[in-house]
């Protein structure tokens, strides 16, 4: 069920608290903006994912809340993880990719203070790919789940583009955040590889075989599909080459998942065994000195 905020019932009022939780992995060229975007709330958590880079010490400027974890395929673990360490009433959850602006940062604390009966709230998203907005091809308003009321919702720790399930109603924020995903094709492609992977390591531990009729699937029917969705229906066109080279990278993801699904089938010995964190879901032990900031 899904309600305007308008229309949401107060059931008190007062000042609310609110956490906002990172993840990241080597983004300190992006995580000091994602950071100084949420300075208004009252609590910032990072969970820094085995880095090499100065992510580490950029974060410390603006939170002694900064964690480590093993970097593990499934982001969703760690993201569990770190809305653990939470103690205000609401969470927010960043992406060290991403930025809350102003006028988003005050509706939330508008919204949260109002004590509203919904659990949850999602919100649009601007995706921003070699530096232009994509307004078109799927890419906006890429409907977001970020805001929820702490112990209302959850990730299953099951599949890395599972959403968070929540307890209860959920609400629509009227402001967007700004995503800046990729500056190159290059990053992009990075990226793709790295999805790419992961859904064919899951493929693989389900049982699938690269077999004619999944090779129909993923090499012409699920490609050919997207493109012409995102490209022509959802006007992806109208962006540009941004928007083509986005779209065609998308696209091609299928290829490769069938590619490297097809390679760990014949090569059962390189699909890599699940990390006990992993396989946890995140579960901690207090003794084990994990949930200590460092």
């Amino acid at each position: 069920m899904r309600r305007n905020v308008g229309t949401t019932v107060p059931l008190a009022v007062g000042k609310a608290t609110i956490a906002v939780s990172t993840i990241g992995h080597n983004n300190g060229g992006q995580l000091g903006a994602a950071l100084e975007s949420a300075g208004w709330a009252d609590q910032i958590i990072y969970v820094d994912c085995e880095s090499t880079d100065d992510s580490v010490r950029i974060a410390r400027r603006y939170t002694g809340l900064v964690f480590h974890r093993p970097n593990t395929n499934n982001l969703n673990v760690n993201k569990s993880f770190g809305f653990d360490q939470a103690t205000t009433d609401w969470i927010f959850y960043l992406d060290p990719d991403e930025v809350i602006p102003p006028e988003l940062a005050r509706e939330i604390r508008h919204v949260t203070d109002l004590a509203p009966a919904e659990n949850a709230f999602t919100l649009a998203r601007k995706n921003h790919y070699f530096g232009r907005w994509l307004k078109h091809g799927g890419k906006y308003p890429d409907f977001q789940l970020r805001l929820f009321r702490r112990g209302k919702a959850r990730f299953a720790c099951l599949h890395v583009h599972e959403r968070l399930e929540v307890e209860g109603t959920k609400g629509r924020l009227r402001n967007a955040m700004l995503h800046y995903p990729c500056d190159s094709p290059q990053t992009a492609v990075k990226k793709m590889d790295f999805y790419s992977s992961f859904n064919a390591e899951v493929m693989a531990r389900q049982g699938l075989r690269p077999t004619p009729r999944l090779a129909l699937q993923y090499l012409a029917i699920k490609p050919v599909y997207r493109f012409l969705r995102r490209y022509v229906t959802k006007g992806g066109f109208l962006d540009g080459w941004p928007g083509f080279i986005v779209v065609t990278i998308d696209s091609i993801d299928f290829l490769f998942r069938f590619f490297k699904l097809w390679y760990l089938a014949a090569h059962p010995e390189a699909i890599p065994e699940i990390p006990q964190i992993e396989r946890a879901a995140g579960e901690r032990s207090p003794e084990s000195g994990e949930t200590r900031p460092q």
